[in-house]
């Protein structure tokens, strides 16, 4: 009887997002991308902080309603003192949106990036968290509680390969708003495509991500990250902090 309950009741908690739901849905959770896009005429600006006095900018446009493009660049020790190792070359992105969401399907996006996370290894010619390359994912809205619920699901095919780990690799996450303000983001990024390296990067265990982000305005938000919460790198032994400034405007 209780199953019967819970299954009759949980359309009044758990429904398609159909009012909004792109309005609200992030362009990416904290690695992985979503099929959420920037809406046409209007830009935004990332900056991420990460361990190692890092920093990385990003700059991305919404070119149609379908299409968006972006640049970033950076490099570690950017924040403190001695030599700056700049990333060897600025890294590219570009998202298509191939079908809308529906209130049976979601919607559907592929895209290219080409920037990876962490430090980068000249001799293995990758990112410490190797890109995402080419892609495809999935994403629905929900509403829980009165509030947007996202689910995510994608694969992709990394160029960084020099390692001699080219698989096909697979991640998911979700998004879920708290309030008008708060919200929390989740990702698991299989990383089939790093676990060759007998503990120099990948291990096998893949990244587990968490990110809280407080927007302080529909244009802005910030968000603190902690990631490899599976300790999937050997070198490195604990999950690393981050913080993600984000802005959004139009032209």
């Amino acid at each position: 009887m209780r199953k019967i309950w819970t299954i009759a009741l949980l359309p009044l908690f758990l429904w398609p997002g159909l009012s909004g739901a792109q309005d609200v849905q992030p362009r990416k959770l904290v690695d992985c991308p979503t099929a959420g896009l920037l809406p046409k005429g209007s830009f935004d600006l990332e900056i991420r902080a990460y361990s190692g006095g890092g920093l990385l900018a990003q700059a991305s446009v919404g070119l149609t309603d379908r299409l968006a493009m972006g640049l970033s660049f950076g490099g570690g020790n950017i924040i403190g003192a001695g030599k700056i190792n700049w990333n060897p070359r600025p890294e590219a992105q570009i998202k298509y949106r191939l079908f809308e969401e529906s209130p049976i399907w979601p919607a559907v996006a592929i895209g290219f990036d080409s920037q990876g996370y962490g430090s980068y290894s000249d001799g293995s010619e990758r990112y410490e968290i190797k890109s995402k390359g080419v892609y495809g994912v999935l994403s629905k809205n929900y509403h829980l509680w009165g509030r947007p619920l996202g689910f995510h699901l994608g694969t992709n095919y990394s160029f960084e390969k020099k390692d001699g780990d080219d698989d096909l690799s697979f991640f998911l996450g979700l998004d879920k708003s708290l309030n008008e303000e708060l919200s929390v983001v989740a990702e698991y990024d299989l990383a089939l495509n790093d676990d060759r390296q007998n503990g120099i990067f990948g291990t096998g265990r893949g990244y587990f991500n968490l990110g809280l982000r407080w927007n302080i305005e529909r244009r802005f938000f910030f968000e603190l990250d902690i990631r490899n919460l599976t300790d999937n790198i050997e070198n490195l032994s604990a999950f690393s902090r981050e913080l993600r400034i984000v802005t959004l405007q139009f032209f």
